[in-house]
């Protein structure tokens, strides 16, 4: 069975998603990444779509759902690389993808994230006061 490489970055854990998710492989995907969370302590999750080229309305749930999971266990979720065609199959399918940022490629997906992640930790660090 395929499997989609979890990578430590930093603070962050960069998903890139280079074949054709299919449903298994989605739920797969949704508790390996729930387990990196809280095995490395990650703060962000950056998940590279730029290869897909075929999303459904069950893969835009589960980018929503692994986005909700990521934040229950206090980290962050950008979707990076999303292709045009992508993202208009997405509205018009009516996938909502609350709580997850977007950013146009890698590079910026991980400033963000950083971003984020200081920010968060600058307030944790203001309420430990």
């Amino acid at each position: 069975m395929d499997k989609i490489p979890i990578l430590k970055v930093g603070k962050c854990l960069l998903v890139t998603i280079h074949i054709d998710m299919h449903d298994r492989l989605a739920m797969a995907l949704q508790d390996d990444l729930t387990n990196a969370i809280v095995s490395t302590r990650a703060k962000g999750v950056l998940i590279d779509v730029s290869a897909l080229e075929i999303v459904d309305s069950f893969i835009g749930r589960m980018l929503s759902n692994i986005a909700s999971a990521s934040r229950v266990l206090d980290a962050v979720t950008i979707v990076v690389g999303m292709r045009p065609h992508v993202a208009i199959t997405l509205v018009e399918l009516g996938v909502q993808l609350s709580g997850i940022q977007t950013a146009r490629n890698v590079d910026k997906g991980l400033e963000t994230i950083n971003r984020l992640i200081e920010q968060s930790e600058s307030t944790d660090a203001d309420g430990d006061d």
